[in-house]
């Protein structure tokens, strides 16, 4: 094994008993160098180990692949060329088009496992799933929280399963005909755990992020830095089987480099796709509303395969529950929701008052809708609410499903939060476990975040922070499975318009110039090529030219018009 330390004095520490804590004897083990690296003989897997550099107690390797005794401790010799594949007629699946279905390892089963997720594998194959999102799966302080405070780019966190449990997840999910995609961070680490900086300059000053420095993608030795990030996220893909990359917030990755190291990720990926004959996927989170980042690195883009659309996300937020405080003022607007139904982008280029500047770019009529995620509820987007709350509990079943049928049979690819299918009312808040001072300051951060842009107008009397170190928060954040039959007639019609999308060549098109919303007396009209479809809001039936019925929500009737019930919703294919 070998470490890249190009200055500290680096010992190779081995626990001679059974691992309690710091005070646990170790063996010293002397390390030979070779230029920047330090290396030592390889190690048996099952063995656990650490380094301590210029002295220092023991730090857990950058490059670990477990973790058992937390972020703190040592970590352990994984052997991935041990583990036992049975998926070797997997073809793979692309993430364009797909339906993505977004999870929490720790809240979507009550156990919060990796071997309890993979119990619920055939029930998201029937519903029509192609690709599971895991939030991420990086070590983190604590059991519990939602992995964007992590501390390694290589490791799974123990108490889902660790890589093992990982390996088995994703070999389950190919029996069952779905791939698998990781939330990885490569924009920041966490504050608790993270010993990068102690071996080498991961970190510079030159740039900053929300969390403080930005990792060190274009300063002296960057090289190591971009190489230690490439190599991660190849090893998922190669080692672990796993389909696609979800990479957060990539506006904080700060490259001031000729090669931004999203465009060298996007080649090296691109190569290892031709090596194994099969689909891999880069999905960026950007703030951006840059199309440069979906945008092939061959003409001059970043190369990601596709990106979160989170303009969509709020202009349909806005348009159902008229929220418009903080980021969604703007989207307080008569044609919000239908520009970003075929444009994408609100902001492409338009004044962004919560930014106080124009924002964004249009995106080119080459790129397709297939490279945007669109969604009416993710992780972030009900989490970072007050409360967690989902839209369910501020939306009627009618609104509720139309708004999902706009995502579902938009020209984008759908992504759905785990329980929505169902409707869903569990409450997914913010939670973690950091110790001591940490802890207390995250929690009064929380409270302080939340005590302006309008949260006591939405929630009225009811208003208040759940204190994301408590465990209730985080018990009640978990999916609540008893619910899933409570409105057979709601979640038979979203598994319809999985169906119809799945089936139903207009629907499954990306074609964003064959796509436009518009809005009626009654309520909208999304066309989709031949389909349509037709949402009627008023408490009278409305008339609508005759279509072929597809699916419906509530009362449709066919006559000489087609007449859409109050409160109902019809997918039809035009006549003729």
């Amino acid at each position: 094994m070998r470490v890249w330390a190009p200055t500290g004095e680096v010992e190779l520490l081995l626990p001679t008993e059974a691992w309690y804590g710091p005070d646990t004897p170790v063996r010293r083990v002397e390390m030979s160098r070779e230029g920047q690296w330090v290396t030592a003989p390889d190690l048996p897997a099952g063995t656990d180990y650490g380094f301590s550099v210029d002295g220092s107690p023991l730090r857990p390797d950058p490059r670990s692949a477990a973790q058992p005794y937390g972020v703190h401790g040592p970590s352990r010799v994984f052997d991935t060329a041990a583990i036992d594949w049975s998926d070797e007629n997997w073809a793979g699946v692309d993430g364009r088009g797909a339906l993505i279905y977004e999870l929490h390892v720790g809240t979507f089963t009550p156990q919060g496992t990796f071997a309890s997720a993979i119990e619920r594998l055939d029930y998201l194959a029937d519903l029509g799933v192609q690709l599971i999102e895991l939030m991420p799966i990086a070590p983190f302080p604590g059991n519990r929280g939602w992995g964007y405070d992590g501390v390694s780019w290589t490791a799974v966190h123990e108490a889902y399963g660790g890589p093992a449990g990982l390996a088995a997840f994703v070999n389950a999910a190919h029996r069952a005909g779905m791939g698998v995609c990781l939330d990885v961070v490569y924009n920041h680490l966490g504050p608790d755990g993270n010993y990068l900086g102690a071996f080498g300059p991961y970190f510079t000053d030159r740039h900053t992020t929300p969390w403080g420095s930005a990792l060190n993608f274009d300063g002296e030795g960057s090289e190591y830095v971009r190489a230690h990030l490439i190599d991660a996220a190849l090893r998922w893909l190669r080692d672990f089987h796993v389909d696609a990359l979800r990479l957060d917030a990539i506006h904080a990755m700060i490259d001031d480099s000729p090669y931004h190291i999203l465009a060298e990720l996007s080649d090296r990926v691109a190569e290892l796709e031709v090596e194994l004959d099969r689909p891999l996927t880069l999905i960026a989170e950007s703030d951006l509303n840059d199309p440069k980042v979906v945008t092939p690195t061959a003409k001059g883009g970043w190369g990601m395969d596709m990106q979160w659309a989170d303009d969509v996300h709020h202009a349909l937020h806005t348009f159902f529950t008229g929220e418009a405080h903080g980021y969604f003022a703007d989207f307080d607007s008569e044609d919000a929701l239908e520009k970003v139904m075929s444009k994408v982008f609100f902001h492409d280029g338009t004044i962004s008052t919560f930014r106080g500047q124009p924002w964004g770019a249009p995106v080119p009529a080459e790129i397709d809708g297939h490279a945007f995620v669109v969604y009416d509820a993710n992780h972030d987007q009900i989490g970072n609410r007050a409360q967690g709350d989902r839209p369910a509990e501020h939306l009627d079943r009618t609104e509720l499903a139309a708004q999902l049928a706009l995502v579902l049979l938009s020209p984008f690819t759908p992504m759905i939060f785990q329980g929505e299918e169902w409707g869903s009312r569990d409450r997914f808040a913010f939670f973690s476990e950091h110790a001591d001072e940490l802890g207390k300051a995250v929690s009064k951060g929380r409270i302080k975040e939340f005590s302006t842009h309008g949260w006591e107008e939405i929630y009225g009397d009811t208003f208040d922070v759940p204190d994301p170190q408590a465990e209730e928060t985080f018990t009640a954040s978990k999916l609540t499975w008893e619910a899933k039959d409570n409105d057979p007639e709601f979640s038979s019609f979203i598994r319809a318009l999985i169906e119809i999308r799945a089936s139903v060549e207009c629907f499954a098109s990306p074609d964003r110039t064959a796509s436009s919303l518009e809005r009626s007396e009654t309520g909208l009209v999304l066309h989709r090529g031949a389909g349509r479809v037709i949402v009627n809001f008023s408490e009278q039936p409305a008339q609508h030219p005759l279509g072929t019925l597809l699916s419906s929500f509530g009362e449709v009737n066919s006559a000489e018009t087609l007449t859409v019930g109050p409160r109902s919703i019809a997918v039809v294919i035009n006549e003729g």
